[in-house]
């Protein structure tokens, strides 16, 4: 943030100014006689919009995807990607390599699905109070199952040890 000073007083003490073609705001001080103006710099114009379309467009892409499915659907990858997030906070905690921008992207999935959730909640006429009952009801009912990136990991692991039998043997 750019300053320009003034000061005024009653001698014939040359002023000191600054000019700017920005916009200034002037706020007096506390100070008698002096006033400190702010430069406001110009605003920038949005250099990326290009992309900012191109992000939305999936967004609505997704939603699109989204409302598609049926609620046992969108609850079924809810709980998928609630325990993708977990192994993600794993192989974060153990200090593997992961990419940290799935987080950001698991966690706005999980909204989504759970905003649309919550849609069709109000078209169907449940209010807040009974959609929080069902919704507590919902999480007693989940069935604790791994991932599936835990699962494919697995199967993987497998393949190599089979793999292994079958070449030592």
């Amino acid at each position: 943030m750019l300053l320009s000073l003034t000061t005024t007083s009653s001698s014939a003490i040359t002023k000191p100014t600054f000019s700017c073609s920005s916009p200034i705001i002037t706020h007096k001080s506390s100070f008698n006689g002096i006033r400190i103006s702010h430069v406001i710099p110009p605003l920038r114009a949005a250099t990326n919009t290009r992309q900012s379309v191109v992000m939305m467009a999936k967004r609505e892409e997704e939603l699109k995807e989204i409302r598609a499915k049926s609620t046992e659907e969108i609850n079924d990858e809810i709980v998928d990607l609630k325990g993708e997030l977990f192994m993600l906070r794993l192989q974060r905690s153990a200090r593997n390599d992961f990419k940290s921008s799935e987080f950001k992207r698991m966690r706005k999935r999980v909204a989504r699905m759970l905003t649309v959730k919550r849609e069709r909640e109000i078209d169907d006429g449940i209010g807040k109070r009974q959609s929080r009952k069902l919704d507590r009801q919902w999480r007693k009912s989940i069935v604790p199952r791994p991932p599936p990136s835990l699962i494919k990991l697995r199967e993987e692991e497998a393949a190599e040890e089979a793999k292994e039998a079958a070449s030592s043997a």
